[in-house]
């Protein structure tokens, strides 16, 4: 029973009626809550909406930005033009939009094939005579030969000494990354790309082949083509592992991958890939079942260093005692975002998100720069320190006014709970603002299950994970995938563990520069 029944409950006959100051404070606090109540459902309702139906975009629109000045009852323009004088807003220029380059210049690599086209008339119309060729009027357009199957046949030599007649002798044949197969590297290198870098689920590259070479190939021989990749490139990933846990900060991020357990419950098990991975260099999956602290715990080990994450309490007491636990802004700010989604005419989150926009300009002026980690940190204290205080306080105040489960509660108490985490970017010059390096690492997966659906085994996690670790890698790097694959597949069971070291993306593309 809610007080408000009480007060209307009360007997008037023995008591003197209450004070109507009060009965008034009283209805309005009732008021003020159900009104804050409603707004908690309205959003509820509204995010389901937004779920299914809503854009995904994380930026501002124009109506949005001019409630600061337009809707909000205690905001001038005065004051809105006074905050984007402070710093860093009025040294740092906000992104602008590149104007158009005009028309692209195709690349000089690429061969050029010449056609002439001769004139349809090469006689004068006046005299007759015929026409001189004075010169050529030029363009070029991009074209494309179609991808042409051909089988290749291999004739080894066969050689005996027909005087002593010691015995045949033959040459070998260069090592394959599926021996005895019917496709060559090259197929099958195709088949792992496709896959992975081009979300090209087996069934359809099978239909692919039928069509464009008659020859029909079943799936489960495409999908052994692709488990054998998977099970060459683990020692490599092993190695890529290793000279992460020698980095001193390291960036992690987890998603969700169904697997096939083949229990006859005919449901897919909710796996996932753990991804760990240093900015501007490799990155590594790690397959696991569950999503509790054991899989990173397993991965990292006794490691003492820099972890960026989310707030996933998963993340919490893994590593060696020293281990530093860092925030990410980026989340902080999608919350807020969410907010708006829901709440278009909140000036309160509307500023919370241009609040954290500032702290992101500020590392975008000094990548613009070029600024050392030093560097971009000094500006960071300089300019954004103070931006992220002024965050925090606000926080607190929104704290205190809102329900914490309305959005902008959650935003807020989110903010706070994780605060000394967001604090420590302002610490250490390595560290980023966001985690966005390693949720864009996991782009690929959410792509990829959409098309390829599901892992086809427990057994088969391990191998999956070990090629989206190098294809990721390469795309991070800078390597051609397949180039660089086709280089160390081939003939890698033979190499012993030191010389399969030296084969990871980074240290292969250096040994190539």
């Amino acid at each position: 029973m809610s007080r408000f029944s009480l007060i209307i409950e009360l007997p008037t006959t023995h008591m003197a009626a209450p004070d109507p100051e009060l009965r008034i404070a009283i209805l309005e606090r009732e008021l003020h809550w159900a009104q804050l109540k409603i707004q908690v459902l309205e959003e509820r309702l509204r995010q389901q909406r937004i779920h299914f139906l809503g854009p995904r975009s994380e930026t501002l629109d124009d109506l949005q930005l001019r409630l600061l000045i337009e809707e909000e009852p205690g905001t001038t323009r005065e004051e809105v033009e006074a905050e984007a004088a402070r710093e860093p807003l009025a040294k740092v220029p906000r992104r602008e939009r590149q104007p158009h380059p005009g028309r692209q210049r195709l690349p000089e690599h690429l061969p050029r094939v010449e056609q002439v086209i001769a004139c349809a008339e090469q006689s004068c119309k006046s005299c007759g005579a015929e026409t001189t060729v004075i010169g050529y009027d030029q363009s070029e357009q991009l074209d494309v030969e179609p991808a042409r199957y051909f089988v290749r046949v291999i004739r080894r030599e066969k050689r005996v000494c027909r005087g002593c007649e010691q015995g045949v002798h033959m040459a070998e044949l260069p090592p394959r990354i599926v021996e005895k197969g019917l496709a060559s590297d090259g197929v099958v290198i195709e088949t792992v790309i496709a896959k992975y870098c081009d979300h090209l689920p087996l069934y359809r590259q099978a239909v692919m082949l039928e069509r464009e070479a008659g020859l029909e190939i079943g799936r489960a021989t495409l999908d052994g083509w692709v488990m054998r990749v998977g099970e060459l490139l683990q020692p490599i990933v092993e190695a890529m592992r290793q000279d992460l846990l020698r980095a001193s900060y390291l960036q992690a991020d987890e998603t969700t991958v169904p697997v096939q357990m083949h229990d006859q419950r005919g449901a897919d098990h909710q796996a996932y890939l753990w991804q760990y991975g240093k900015p501007g260099g490799e990155t590594v999956f790690d397959f696991q079942l569950g999503r509790g602290r054991d899989g990173p715990k397993q991965f990292l080990g006794k490691w003492e260093g820099i972890l960026q994450t989310d707030g996933y309490q998963a993340y919490e007491r893994i590593g060696g005692p020293k281990l530093v636990q860092v925030g990410c802004w980026a989340h902080a700010r999608r919350k807020f975002v969410d907010a708006v989604k829901l709440n278009p005419e909140d000036a309160e989150a509307v500023k919370m998100v241009v609040r954290m926009d500032a702290l992101f300009t500020v590392d975008r002026e000094a990548g613009r720069q070029e600024l050392s980690p030093a560097q971009r940190l000094e500006m960071r204290r300089q300019h954004a320190e103070e931006w992220a205080e002024e965050i925090r306080r606000e926080c607190v105040a929104l704290s205190a006014a809102v329900l914490p489960k309305s959005a902008l509660g959650q935003a807020a108490g989110y903010l706070l709970n994780m605060w000394a985490r967001l604090r420590r970017c302002f610490d250490y010059a390595e560290v980023e603002l966001s985690n966005n390096l390693a949720e864009n690492s996991m782009r690929g997966v959410a792509l990829g299950r959409k098309n390829w659906l599901h892992v086809g085994s427990v057994h088969a996690g391990p191998k999956v994970a070990a090629i989206l670790s190098v294809i990721e890698s390469c795309r991070r790097l800078g390597v051609p995938a397949k180039e660089y694959l086709l280089a160390v597949l081939p003939g890698i069971s033979q190499r012993k563990l030191s010389e399969v070291a030296e084969l990871t993306p980074a240290r292969w593309a250096a040994s190539r520069d």
